[in-house]
């Protein structure tokens, strides 16, 4: 079974998902990009999500996202349902798309965390060894000086979605958006801390390459690979998976973080065992969310303090 976790409005996540079997099939091209761009942007319309960063690799999918309405389960289902059956006809694929593991969900508790993880992002296709510097990757993705202030748009594809439903609009915008700890008077010195993160974890995406003895495909390269070939490269056995980060040099925010997450949990089981013996009166946690949305089970509205 696994862990019950906190789902609690306003908060921001790093959101990944896998490929199955690591095929390539969000390779790079017009097609799948413009499918990727739409679908994000009638997601987070339709669900009130706020998206700060992103970057579709060909084997995997990373957002960083604001959960404003505390609704991420739905609006990851929505999304995530439609990217595939949308990727099933683009690939002309049978069967499933994304990896049989759970979507990583990771909160991000201090600007620092935000910081990090938005460069590790759009780091992503460096550290892969596909292009030298992140602006050069031709997949759907943010840059650094958009967040914030810029606006992607997506016409409706031509594949799966029905013209005649009114929820697939003609043309979607996606607005880059500021995660909410930072104010717009300083939105540049935001963005020249990811920048600089971004430069540095290119320098060790560079030296690793260097020390393997090997060189970046390159993007032209990159969108020509085929869609139903798999990554070779080695990837380790993923076991960890952790539900929160708070970048490095934070003191005692780790440690605090944890012990909200073990009493969250503890709650939550406490809850659950009274529920299961039929105390239907059993007052749940405040961020419970499948008890609550599929059981009606009472949720308290007093976050834990630790």
């Amino acid at each position: 079974m696994s862990q019950p976790r906190e789902i609690a409005p306003g908060a921001t996540y790093l959101v990944t998902r896998r490929v199955l079997r690591r095929h390539l099939l969000f390779r790079p091209d017009a097609a799948i990009n413009q499918l990727m761009v739409y679908v994000l942007a009638v997601s987070a319309r339709r669900y009130g999500v706020e998206v700060h960063a992103f970057c579709m690799m060909s084997t995997h999918l990373h957002l960083v996202v604001t959960d404003v309405h505390g609704v991420l389960p739905r609006f990851l289902q929505f999304f995530h349902r439609i990217v595939a059956l949308g990727t099933k006809v683009l690939r002309k694929w049978e069967g499933p798309v994304w990896d049989h593991e759970a979507t990583s969900v990771v909160r991000l508790l201090t600007q620092a965390a935000v910081v990090e993880k938005i460069a590790y992002v759009l780091a992503n296709p460096v550290a892969a060894g596909l292009v030298r510097h992140a602006r050069e990757w031709p997949g759907a993705k943010a840059d650094v000086d958009e967040i914030g202030r810029g606006m992607l748009h997506a016409a409706r594809p031509s594949v799966y979605l029905d013209p005649t439903n009114p929820q697939w609009v003609e043309e979607a915008t996606l607005p880059l958006a500021l995660p909410p700890a930072i104010e717009q008077d300083n939105a540049e010195g935001f963005r020249h801390q990811v920048a600089a993160e971004l430069e540095r974890q290119e320098r060790e995406a560079h030296a690793q390459v260097e020390r393997q003895g090997l060189g970046f495909l390159g993007a032209e390269q990159a969108s020509k690979v085929s869609p139903y070939e798999r990554a070779t490269s080695f990837e380790g056995l993923r076991e960890r998976n952790p539900t929160f980060a708070v970048g490095r040099d934070q003191g005692d925010a780790w440690r605090n973080a944890a012990a909200a997450v073990r009493a969250f949990r503890a709650s939550y089981r406490a809850a659950l065992e009274r529920w299961r013996a039929g105390v239907r009166s059993a007052l749940f946690p405040a961020g419970t969310w499948w008890m609550y949305m599929f059981h009606g089970a009472s949720v308290n509205d007093v976050v834990l303090a630790v």
